[in-house]
């Protein structure tokens, strides 16, 4: 694995053989920290939406786990 930081952004380079999945969770984890760290949103608003992700996830997705 390769880091290099330029003036503008930060490459990072992996073999091909890294798994993908693993990559794009930590893409996904960076996008994430980055709006984050532009946010107004209080501790509270953040907990009031990651519930209501939580419940709109858990209503689509029961049928798979409850029989």
């Amino acid at each position: 694995m390769n880091i290099e930081q330029t003036k503008d952004e930060i490459l990072i380079r992996v073999p091909k053989s890294t798994d993908l999945n693993g990559v794009e969770r930590l893409l996904e984890f960076i996008r994430f920290r980055e709006i984050a760290s532009k946010s107004n949103a209080t501790d509270d608003q953040i907990d009031e939406l990651a519930n209501q992700s939580k419940n709109q996830w858990w209503d689509r997705n029961k049928d798979r786990f409850v029989k």
